[in-house]
């Protein structure tokens, strides 16, 4: 099922934690939904999932609305949220019965569920202990669980590695990539890794307005504007070698490394690349590439750049 967002707006007093945002995310997508604290990642997954009512805006899973179709829509959604509300004196096997009731699951339909949760999820082991014997990785096994037990449409995860090892981040990630195969998954987070190796595709929200929305590659390139190289060339004169690459169509600027010898920082112009004509040029001139790294803009300074205002 499809999730269409459209200009959807949420005030708590006066302040707009969600203001006027639209997007739309397809089946079998894995959204990242990236933002600091308060940015209204939360504010905009309680919406979609009807915990909360909007002030303004649609939002429709499929076919069904949310303002008119809560309960359904309810029956296709797997939520998440960030603080793991689990009955955590109940054993994994129980608390997972009376999750499949909540849902409506035909109880000659329980048992098989509980068993392909235990086994999806990893639970093989956990699965007769109290919950509130298990790791925090577990614990966050058990919510995803959970989440899927009805076979949902849709996945909605809130901060699902927060405060996991790194083990544990690893394998939660790779469980969630393997259900977002078949799924609509929105991931809200704020940490930059957990998005990029998990998701298909980023969507960067601040102060309640989305900021950004497509794949790393692409935020990395929207930033960036300019391809930068640091390329390396022997065998020739460094200010002659200077002059030349100056010279190319591709290049917008040229400056000299400090640090290395013959060795420069070349810039090209927008939405142009100059590797292989700085490779050519050695190549009519004689000269010796020893090097040619291309600068690719971080994530982290493309998420710094759009947050920090």
């Amino acid at each position: 099922m499809d999730i269409v967002v459209d200009n959807l707006t949420k005030v708590y007093g006066v302040q707009k934690a969600v203001d006027d945002i639209s997007f739309k995310v397809k089946t079998g997508e894995v959204l990242g939904f990236l933002g600091p604290n308060g940015a209204g990642k939360t504010t905009t997954l309680k919406a979609i999932t009807s915990f909360l009512v909007p002030n303004s805006g649609e939002i429709s899973i499929g076919k069904y609305s949310v303002k008119e179709h809560a309960d359904e829509i309810k029956k296709h959604i797997g939520y998440l949220p960030e603080n793991n509300p689990l009955y955590t004196e109940m054993p994994v096997i129980d608390y997972l019965k009376y999750t499949a009731e909540l849902y409506g699951i035909k109880k000659d339909k329980i048992r098989g569920r509980i068993l392909e949760m235990v086994n999806i999820c990893g639970l093989e082991g956990e699965k007769h202990k109290n919950i509130n014997e298990l790791s925090r990785g577990y614990q966050q096994r058990v919510g995803l669980a959970q989440a899927l037990i009805h076979d949902p449409d849709v996945l909605i995860l809130d901060e699902p590695t927060a405060g996991l090892d790194p083990n544990q981040i690893i394998e939660i990630r790779e469980l969630i990539k393997h259900i977002g195969k078949e799924k609509t998954v929105i991931l809200s987070s704020h940490i930059l890794a957990e998005v990029e190796a998990t998701c298909d595709r980023i969507m960067i929200i601040n102060k309640g307005k989305i900021v950004a929305d497509g794949t790393p590659k692409e935020l990395r390139k929207h930033a960036q504007g300019k391809e930068i190289l640091q390329v390396s060339i022997e065998d020739g004169d460094k200010n002659d070698i200077f002059q030349a690459i100056k010279d190319l169509e591709s290049v917008d600027l040229v400056d000299f490394i400090p640090a290395k010898e013959n060795g420069f920082e070349v810039q090209s112009m927008p939405e142009a690349s100059s590797r292989k004509n700085i490779f050519k040029l050695c190549v009519d001139k004689g000269w010796t590439l020893t090097e040619m790294t291309v600068f690719e803009t971080k994530l982290e300074d493309v998420f710094r750049e759009l947050t920090m205002n």
